[in-house]
């Protein structure tokens, strides 16, 4: 496909990084040049263009201005409904919106989005997990809950801090971790792995009631809440 890439920020650069190996005709606009430049040097089908050029020469564009009616958008932006795209897009289509994360540059990533499920999948389905959400109000609910990336990363980077004090080899700590709770998360339903650990007296199940008898569990919901209704 001839894709347009409009803005080349982190998220954009990691999209580009994710399906430049698959043969597409990729061109980006020359907003934030340092990564728009770097796109170019690492792959010969990247090239970097105008915001109008790069309108000019895909068919598939992910966010930008101005459109032809032939073209289809793909929106990354969170707060923006497919209507709302749509106007601002006009008289382009609004074929879908899509919340990519970092991992999508190298693929197994997950990937929420509402709208044109094909066009989304023949892009990113070979590498990623697509979820397809059926409403605008399931992506909002969705929108929060991926919130809880931020705060588990937070816990593992705590807890890699506390054991760097108390090892040998400090910089095997967050690697292990990451790695202890990414493969145990992958095969396995979360309530599964619990019951899992559940092993009376052991360390998992103990550290896990201390932390919800300090209220963390009331606390997370109190969060999520709060971002639901924009608190």
């Amino acid at each position: 496909m001839r894709i347009g890439i409009v803005g080349t920020g982190t998220i954009a650069t990691a999209v580009v990084r994710g399906i430049a190996g698959d043969g597409h005709e990729i061109t980006v606009s020359e907003r934030s040049a340092t990564n728009a430049a770097a796109l170019a040097r690492d792959f010969a089908n990247v090239t970097i263009a105008t915001n109008a050029e790069v309108v000019a020469r895909s068919e598939v564009i992910f966010l930008g201005l101005p459109f032809r009616p032939d073209q289809k958008v793909i929106s990354f932006m969170a707060g923006a409904s497919l209507d709302e795209v749509a106007t601002m897009i006009s008289p382009a289509s609004a074929a879908a919106i899509m919340m990519p994360f970092p991992a999508i540059a190298r693929g197994g990533s997950a990937i929420m989005m509402l709208g044109d499920e094909a066009l989304v999948a023949s892009l990113f389905g070979a590498r990623n997990q697509i979820f397809a959400l059926a409403s605008a109000a399931d992506l909002e609910a969705y929108l929060c809950a991926q919130a809880v990336l931020s705060p588990v990363a937070r816990m593992i980077d705590d807890a890699a801090g506390w054991l760097a004090g108390r090892v040998t080899d400090a910089s095997k700590g967050e690697a292990f971790l990451r790695t202890l709770v990414a493969s145990s998360l992958t095969d396995s339903h979360t309530a599964d792995l619990i019951e899992a650990l559940n092993t009376p007296g052991g360390y998992n199940q103990r550290l896990r009631l201390m932390l919800e008898q300090s209220g963390m569990r009331d606390a997370l919901r109190d969060g999520l809440d709060n971002l639901e209704t924009g608190s």
